[in-house]
């Protein structure tokens, strides 16, 4: 079926849920089979009215909605039915007011694989492809590379020297397809997100964008300016370093940051994403071989790092393309560390879907970060090794109270960092704050008093956010 152009499509129709029937302006509507229906993850006792000036976009492959709704912050699912084709269901940010065709951003509709050379994943649909990310508002860019779904067998096995109880017993995932980033977050991207800080409190004081009870748990919150920066930038503020000192909490935040802006759902790999993507079909302690000698030309790490954070993408990338999965700096997955390592996963029927492998925090601490940093021995950036952070004595020196909810003071956390990852299946707004607000009691609480004491701001965030606080003359 011929792709059809970027063209807008108005909804006949006034509450949700029901069914819609769709027009092109000027045009026919094509035979796209079935009919097209929304469906809300809300209260079906809520009724959201949609405005005028509603629209949705074909491109000939995923298809997306944002309705402006005068009440709640609901995000409509749309589910497009074809008879010549199926395509995929993306959604836009929660905040986000218009559908764009850049929202398709790492994805070609149609059968036939896309040119270049650049890996191409066969999803219903069409493919996913490699795409370069530009944060609006910036000039800065990084770049995303898409994973195929497969099966993992996760952790190690008894006979590999050195492992620890937590990585077993092994277990089968089977894992859907993502997009990865290729490499660490540098403090170029990080420091955009630190510089909302400032620009949350002068949009407040220009009384823009107001944070309220009805719109809160849309709203990010922006780390607080740093007490020492001499301590988080020990190894440098090179922006191609990658950012590390933040808290899981701040991990999540940018993300819900980076979600607004761009209006795709940007998160935090599980753990068992995280090491499908490290091992990139491997089963050796390490992606580059099952030698510790065979990490030098890889890693970043104690043999060959100087003791220092070094520029991402320098060393030699793994066999899907992804630098820095070993060494350099350990990266936050959202997983907390429990006892007994697997035992659970391990129990259930095999293979274990990723969603149900997950072990979601319900504690401050541990939670797992992977891949070893610049400071550790080659044993330790293993592909299943794991490490469980100490949330009190990496703040150990913080002179604060209550002590920063984005910031680590301490030396291991020098050497932890993060790597965003975007699903190709976007899941419900419920669901989607769940991946980036806060898990647990203490983090709302010292989030809340650091925004009650000024250290540290709240803001929404939509792709809008730049040109807006520019016209205000709030940036240039």
């Amino acid at each position: 079926m011929k792709a059809l152009e970027w063209k807008p499509i108005r909804l006949v129709g006034s509450v949700f849920p029901t069914d819609y029937t769709l027009q092109f302006p000027g045009r026919p509507c094509p035979d796209f089979g079935p009919a097209a229906m929304f469906q809300t993850p809300h209260s079906a006792k809520e009724s959201v009215p949609v405005m005028h000036g509603c629209c949705l976009a074909f491109s000939g492959g995923p298809a997306f909605f944002s309705p402006r709704r005068a009440t709640g912050r609901v995000l409509a699912c749309l589910t497009v039915l074809a008879a010549a084709f199926t395509l995929p269901v993306c959604m836009a940010a929660d905040g986000v007011a218009d559908a764009a065709p850049n929202a398709a951003a790492g994805f070609v509709a149609g059968d036939a694989r896309p040119e270049g050379d650049g890996s191409a994943i066969r999803v219903p649909g069409g493919w996913m492809v490699a795409y370069e990310e530009m944060i609006p508002g910036t000039e800065v860019t990084f770049r995303m590379i898409p994973v195929s779904g497969g099966m993992l067998h996760m952790g190690s096995p008894t006979s590999e020297a050195d492992r620890g109880d937590d990585e077993g017993p092994q277990f089968d995932v089977k894992i859907e397809p993502f997009w990865i980033g290729r490499c660490e977050v540098t403090w170029d991207e990080y420091k955009s997100y630190m510089a909302a800080c400032d620009l949350f409190k002068a949009i407040e004081s220009a009384g823009l964008r107001a944070v309220t009870a009805a719109n809160e748990a849309d709203a990010v919150t922006a780390p607080s300016n740093l007490y020492d920066p001499t301590t988080t930038f020990t190894n440098g503020e090179n922006p191609k370093q990658p950012a590390v000192t933040m808290t899981q909490f701040a991990a999540r935040q940018y993300t819900k940051w980076l979600s607004g802006l761009t209006s795709r759902f940007y998160r935090l790999p599980l753990e068992s994403e995280w090491e499908y993507a490290c091992r990139a079909g491997t089963t050796t302690p390490w992606n580059c071989g099952a030698e510790p000698g065979s990490l030098e030309a890889a890693a970043w790490f104690a043999d060959t790092s100087d003791e220092t954070t070094h520029p991402v993408g320098e060393k030699e990338p793994n066999a899907w393309g992804l630098y820095d999965m070993h060494g350099n700096a350990a990266e936050w997955v959202l997983d907390e560390l429990v006892d007994g390592g697997y035992a659970r996963q391990a129990a259930l029927p095999q293979p274990v879907p990723e969603a149900v492998a997950a072990v979601w925090p319900i504690h401050l601490s541990p939670r797992v970060v992977r891949g070893g940093s610049y400071y550790d021995e080659a044993v330790q950036c293993r592909a299943a090794a794991r490490r469980g952070s100490e949330d009190l004595a990496w703040k150990d020196v913080d002179p604060n109270l209550p002590k920063s909810p984005w910031w680590y003071t301490e030396e291991p956390a020098l050497g932890v960092g993060m790597r965003v990852v975007r699903p190709l299946t976007v899941p419900e707004s419920a669901e989607r704050h769940r991946w980036w607000n806060a898990d647990v009691d203490s983090i709302r609480a010292d989030a809340a008093d650091r925004l009650n004491q000024g250290r540290g701001a709240r803001g929404l965030v939509d792709p809008k956010l730049p040109a807006e606080a520019k016209a205000a003359g709030i940036i240039n």
